[in-house]
């Protein structure tokens, strides 16, 4: 009978580091980690079961070898039969064992009570999450403010949101994000930007674990396809001054040299467009304006204005205005700057809806102020007396063939991003009001 006891258990173990093994293969959390997180289990076990947390083990992975023991203090009169041991019994286990002296008795981890074993079982539990967290969270930091290739898992027939792999975890990249993708299908590769990796807030109830920022929208996102795309870029010869895009549309990219050997605007459009043309099909057809750079800030905006032609610029002041983005109403200034073009370009360099001009204010950091060379913006006289502001949203009802004394955009870029959780159990994140974290099991 003790000796099939004995074969049982040896049984159990080598289950146990077989299970721990394909643990390790498939959530890459290494068996010693696992190792550790049962130690701790038992230990807790044993201080409830028998308020003695003195436990030491004798492992060997290679051997299949895990016995658990707590140790007692030999006395000739027992008090305390969780702590000590008679030392007739204690000389069962060790021969030379002496008054005062401490013995290991096996444990028998099935004989440990039904709640400390589920307390130990929770004990592993938690253990594995926190160290799947840890390993998701370093992957995610190694790839931050990158872009990497995802997996789509599923598409959410109501919301069109997809599931998505990246290396070991799974989150959600929702339909406003998917720009520049079509037809998305199970099995399909997206290449996504990780933004950001943001730690847990403590302060924060709801805050339940890391959190990834992910983006197909963001002007980083363009930026980092132009430095795969564009070996002038990724060794530094030509550099990215400033980006400004409204995502799905257009986008503006200003570029410098560094070489005066080298043509920024030809590296970047490439041999016969082929470059450029990556990128654009990478973004769905997104139009792309490519600018150098000139330090002059009148020749960078007539440049930004693009691809209207620019009869002359000139510095108009610093306007004051409203800064409330940190909660507390600042005056902050900025250069406007008076931009004027043939009476044939105005409808050009303002843009369908006022995009070009916005896009133009972003790219510089300036106000513009847009005038026809004529100083005639329409054949209603009482409508040149008015002004008209493009502001920077899509949905600005701004025109070509609108009459106005002045069309001023204005720099405000206001790039979407998504946080989406870094789940590592495998189920697909639910979409809530623009965070989604790790769900505690």
């Amino acid at each position: 009978m003790a000796k099939k006891k004995i074969a049982d258990r040896q049984d159990d173990v080598k289950e146990m580091f077989a299970a721990m093994q394909e643990i390790e293969k498939i959530k890459g959390i290494p068996v010693d980690v696992l190792l550790e997180n049962i130690q701790r289990s038992i230990e807790k076990a044993c201080k409830s079961y028998y308020n003695n947390e003195d436990v030491v083990f004798h492992v060997d992975a290679e051997a299949g070898v895990f016995e658990a023991f707590i140790r007692k203090t030999v006395v000739d009169d027992v008090t305390d039969p969780n702590r000590e041991i008679d030392i007739n019994e204690a000389r069962e286990y060790d021969v030379r064992a002496g008054i005062g002296e401490k013995v290991r008795v096996p444990i028998d981890t099935k004989k440990l009570g039904r709640i400390s074993v589920q307390n130990a079982r929770s004990v592993i539990r938690q253990g594995i999450r926190d160290k799947e967290r840890e390993i998701t969270l370093d992957e995610f930091r190694e790839k931050s403010r990158e872009i990497v290739t995802a997996l789509v898992e599923n598409i959410d027939p109501e919301t069109g949101n997809a599931t998505i792999r990246i290396g070991r975890s799974i989150a959600t990249l929702p339909k406003s994000e998917q720009v520049g993708i079509s037809d998305l299908k199970e099995g399909d590769s997206v290449k996504v930007y990780i933004a950001e990796v943001r730690e847990n807030d403590p302060t924060k109830k709801k805050s339940r674990g890391p959190r990834a920022v992910i983006s197909r929208t963001s002007v980083d996102f363009v930026k980092r396809l132009f430095e795969l795309e564009v070996p002038e870029i990724s060794d530094g010869t030509v550099e990215i001054k400033a980006v400004a895009r409204e995502a799905g549309s257009r986008t503006k990219i200003a570029v410098i040299s560094h070489n005066p050997n080298v043509d920024c605007v030809g590296a970047c459009i490439g041999t016969r467009g082929i470059r450029v043309a990556r990128i654009v099909d990478e973004l769905g057809g997104e139009k792309i304006d490519i600018i150098e750079y000139k330090e002059d800030k009148a020749e960078f905006i007539a440049a930004a204005l693009s691809p209207a032609n620019v009869v002359s610029v000139v510095f108009n002041g610093i306007v004051q205005e409203n800064d409330e983005t940190d909660g507390r109403d600042q005056k902050e200034g900025k250069e406007e700057w008076r931009v004027t073009v043939p009476d044939s370009q105005l409808s050009l360099a303002i843009g369908n809806r006022g995009q070009n001009a916005r896009l133009a204010a972003r790219l510089t950091g300036c106000k513009i102020d847009i005038r026809p060379e004529s100083g005639n913006y329409g054949s209603d006289e009482d409508e040149a007396e008015e002004d008209i502001i493009a502001p920077d949203t899509d949905t600005a009802d701004l025109n070509a063939e609108e009459t106005a004394a002045d069309i001023i955009a204005e720099d405000n870029d206001n790039d979407s991003e998504q946080i989406v959780e870094l789940d590592e159990d495998g189920a697909a994140p639910q979409e809530t009001d623009g965070a989604e974290e790790i769900p505690e099991e």
